[in-house]
């Protein structure tokens, strides 16, 4: 018997306890266990959210929704782990995880049991609990610009107005302006940012997922 995610996730036992020395930061871009997705894990609004960041088939569509206006939508950048909260006391998190096979949502745990190995464990109605080890392929996602904010981060909203000031005074006094667009440019890949080799870009920005936060 399986629940079957669109990752993957298999009902078996047997999971390895996170080590306690382990500073886990299971944000990141993560391969599933059968290779076929990368799910895009950060931090948005206080809770960790995973998203399909790349698939082996492009095109998948979520056709097994309930739900007949989702059934069309695409995979690509669709919630997978959701809301999920830290438990206190240790490194894991506890939420739900949507299983596009048959589009519904399981409750659900994440525990990183090394630098580049996340457990993922579900459960179907409180039990014939089971998951699978997702293997890391992208870096740490640093905070979103979202969760700025979505606090109302102060210092986040009065950063813009003072570089274009500093602009504008360099413009006036004839010093060069392009020397600091450099860096923003390079900018263009970081992961809050989107561009046509990552489609998804920060996930915090997908409307499911910001309009989550209350």
């Amino acid at each position: 018997m399986r629940l079957a995610l669109y990752t993957g996730l298999i009902l078996a036992g047997g999971y390895t306890c996170l080590t306690p020395a382990l500073a886990a930061d299971p944000t990141g871009d993560w391969r599933v266990a059968d290779g076929v997705a990368n799910i895009r894990v950060a931090q948005c609004n206080g809770s960790m959210w995973g998203a399909v960041s790349w698939e082996k088939q492009p095109g998948g569509r979520d056709e097994n929704n309930p739900d007949v206006s989702k059934k069309n939508r695409p995979t690509l950048g669709m919630a997978t782990l959701i809301d999920m909260k830290k438990k206190p006391g240790i490194d894991q998190w506890e939420g739900q995880v949507y299983n596009a096979k048959d589009g519904q949502l399981y409750s659900a745990t994440i525990t990183q049991a090394g630098p580049d190995q996340l457990e993922i464990k579900g459960c179907v109605m409180g039990f014939l609990c089971g998951g699978e080890t997702w293997t890391r392929v992208g870096p740490p996602i640093p905070s979103s610009p979202a969760n700025a904010m979505a606090k109302g981060a102060p210092k986040s909203g009065g950063a813009a107005p003072k570089a274009h000031g500093a602009q504008a005074a360099q413009a006036t006094t004839g010093a060069t302006a392009p020397a600091p667009a450099a860096p923003k440019a390079a900018g263009a890949a970081k992961p809050s940012q989107k561009g046509a080799a990552d489609p998804v870009g920060d996930i915090c920005l997908l409307p499911e997922i910001a309009g989550f936060a209350h």
